[in-house]
């Protein structure tokens, strides 16, 4: 009961907060603190004369080692709680609601909208280069709004509901290996020739890590989308979730932005561009509109925020099936 209780009380205050500038100012972001560790065992580990099945190994134990840490400072976390009583409650709510982005994810995807309104393609196109990775000088205002519905939907559900997944299987130490598995991934889990060995494991696992999280976004994606578009909207979503995610690169990530296609009637993916080098990748609702604007930016937003009521509406259903 406890357990769930600090799960929706971070759910609630990441909502609110989110993260304050202020605070990540003066002290490193745990995050940024996981990124060090990685790049550490980059460093260290991932050596360009080494063959490949040898950065491989090394890139296995590397990823391993960086979560038994985290789990174990979870866990060392979760125990110095428990004996605090309601105060250690209340840390443990601040702690996992910081690796919670609700609010966060919502002000920079908002901000991509408020910039294109504001300053047209310039303003767009700064603000969305600060939530994907692609070119942002190479996007018009439809791609640069697809953009940033896109990251809205994959991040629903690896910045929020995996980690709420996974706090609520193995509490701290679930959430704290989670998001350094996570974070391995954006870092070392790429296909070039730096990583391609050395990452790989990060990369399988942290799509085994995802896996569940996906499709359950995909399904609180599609009620958001009833309660913002109706129930057309809601099935269109689910169809799409089903039919379309395996069209994507990741068989992950498919599943919630197939969801948001379907939900807003657009269709997103396809070919895009990164590093100057065009990747050819199949469309997502392919027969659905192409041209986007901010308000379908602010649309996609309010589908989220649904989505988001949604995972919390199950949290607190979860404790109040537990007393």
């Amino acid at each position: 009961m406890g357990h769930l209780a600090v799960l929706l009380g971070a759910l609630i205050v990441d909502r609110i907060l989110g993260d304050p500038d202020w605070l990540w100012r003066r002290i490193s972001h745990p995050v940024v603190m996981f990124g060090h560790a990685i790049s550490f065992a980059d460093r260290r580990f991932n050596r360009a004369s080494d063959p490949g099945p040898t950065r491989h190994r090394n890139g296995r134990i590397a990823i391993s080692g960086l979560l038994v840490v985290a789990a174990l400072f979870g866990w060392a976390l979760a125990r110095l709680f428990s004996g605090l009583g309601v105060a250690g409650m209340a840390l443990e709510v601040l702690v996992a609601a910081v690796f919670l982005a609700q609010k966060s994810l919502a002000d920079h995807v908002a901000a991509v909208a408020t910039g294109l309104r504001e300053n047209g393609l310039s303003g767009g196109r700064k603000a969305v280069s600060m939530i994907v990775g692609r070119d942002p000088e190479a996007l018009d205002q439809a791609g640069i709004s697809r953009a940033a519905i896109e990251s809205l939907a994959e991040n629903f559900s690896d910045g929020i509901v995996a980690p709420v997944l996974w706090y609520a299987l193995l509490g701290l130490p679930g959430l704290l290996a989670y998001k350094m598995l996570n974070t391995a991934d954006s870092m070392i889990g790429h296909l070039n020739e730096r990583y391609r060995d050395f990452g790989r494991s990060a990369a399988k696992l942290d799509d085994l890590a995802n896996w569940p999280a996906a499709r359950l976004s995909a399904m609180l994606i599609a009620v958001g989308s009833g309660f913002v578009k109706g129930r057309r909207a809601m099935r269109r979503a689910a169809e799409l979730a089903v039919t379309d995610s395996g069209l994507h690169r990741s068989p992950n990530a498919g599943w919630p932005e197939a969801a948001m296609a379907g939900g807003l009637g657009l269709a997103l993916a396809g070919p895009r561009q990164y590093g100057g080098e065009v990747v050819i990748e199949a469309s997502l609702n392919a027969s659905g509109r192409k041209k986007a604007g901010p308000r379908d930016i602010l649309d996609a937003l309010k589908v989220f925020r649904r989505a988001c009521d949604c995972l919390v509406a199950l949290a607190a259903a979860g404790l109040l099936v537990s007393f």
